[in-house]
């Protein structure tokens, strides 16, 4: 069962965060405090009580603090830094791609580095009975900001992408993955294809997870539920988040 294999996390952190300004002038946004508590420190613990316990993280802007926060908070922990040097010109289809020597070929959970959420939400990603999926929360309100999710008649992942209609949509992709060992080899392939091939550095790494699913690949939805998920973008999200948490 995937739930108890050894399996790695990558945690994509790289970006300079310039609508949390003035926040993230001299902070990574991972290492903001939410509720008193760094929002990385917070998702590796959740893979840590998940049972996941071996975490790349690809940085960028002032890759330096995380290196000595994850030190200090995780000590014991395998954490391996990569840096996205081309941080403030590329998007995190580039990021991820930093991670290819570490995890291509081989099963990884994948996690934006700016979510907040329940350990319930990683144990449903976890224990997933598909070898690939995506994390969905169904929503109604999708704007444009939103990665929408499309699905087909038999409920796998047909589309994803922010441009899609809401109204088509059964969800978001609040973003975290889980992939196996055949399908990491394959997005490694089509990320350098794009990013390297293509020049698409601006592009996310969901186009990526399209260009798969074009070519027959098939990702499941997991439905969070009602787990917490969220991602924090501006001053708005951190304040309604940390609302949820000291109130819940």
């Amino acid at each position: 069962m995937f739930y108890n294999a050894r399996v790695k996390a990558v945690i994509l952190a790289a970006g300079t965060s310039t609508r949390l300004r003035p926040l993230t002038d001299a902070l990574p946004k991972c290492l903001l405090p939410v509720a008193g508590v760094p929002i990385l420190r917070r998702s590796v613990a959740r893979l840590i009580d998940a049972g996941v316990v071996d975490v790349v993280l690809i940085t960028g802007f002032l890759h330096d603090r995380i290196r000595e926060a994850m030190d200090a908070w995780f000590p014991q922990l395998g954490v391996t830094c990569v840096v996205n040097e081309a941080y403030e010109r590329t998007n995190n289809a580039a990021s991820l791609l930093r991670a290819r020597a570490e995890v291509e070929g081989r099963a990884f959970v994948l996690l934006d580095g700016d979510l907040v959420f329940d350990a319930a939400v990683m144990t449903r990603v976890l224990e997933s009975p598909h070898d690939d999926v995506l994390a969905l929360r169904r929503a109604a309100d999708l704007g444009a900001e939103e990665m929408k999710v499309v699905l087909a008649p038999c409920g796998r992942v047909q589309a994803l992408g922010k441009p899609l209609d809401p109204r088509e949509a059964a969800g978001e992709a609040i973003g975290i993955a889980r992939l196996s060992a055949p399908t990491s080899a394959a997005l490694f392939r089509v990320l350098h294809e794009r990013v390297i091939g293509q020049g698409l550095v601006h592009e996310w790494y969901e186009s990526s997870f399209q260009a798969l699913i074009d070519r027959g690949q098939a990702f499941w939805p997991v439905d969070v539920g009602d787990a917490f998920c969220t991602e924090i973008d501006t001053p708005d999200d951190l304040r309604a988040v940390e609302r949820v948490l000291l109130e819940g």
